[in-house]
């Protein structure tokens, strides 16, 4: 056993690590997520490290979310259209 593999909680830590991303997306039992937190909450390393991967995840899904601008030449290209239309 590693130090970064400790049992707290009833759980090791490479185990909570298996159900991290269940965990931050709400997919696992009402119980098991009691087993986590608990674990989490006695686990200084597990804790942090969550917390990084619960960051890290947000920023991703922050950034894959938001619309990319359109392209330079597109909006030149859409606006020379217009003043066409407008003439």
């Amino acid at each position: 056993m590693s130090a970064h593999d400790r049992v707290v909680a009833g759980l090791r830590c490479t185990q909570v690590l298996d159900d991290l991303s269940d965990y931050f997306d709400g997919d696992l039992p009402p119980e098991r997520v009691a087993r986590i937190d608990a674990h989490l909450a006695g686990c200084d390393w597990c804790e942090r490290f969550g917390g990084d991967f619960a960051g890290a995840i947000t920023a991703l899904r922050e950034r894959l979310a938001a619309p990319a601008p359109p392209a330079p030449s597109a909006h030149a290209r859409l606006m020379a259209r217009l003043e066409e239309r407008l003439e």
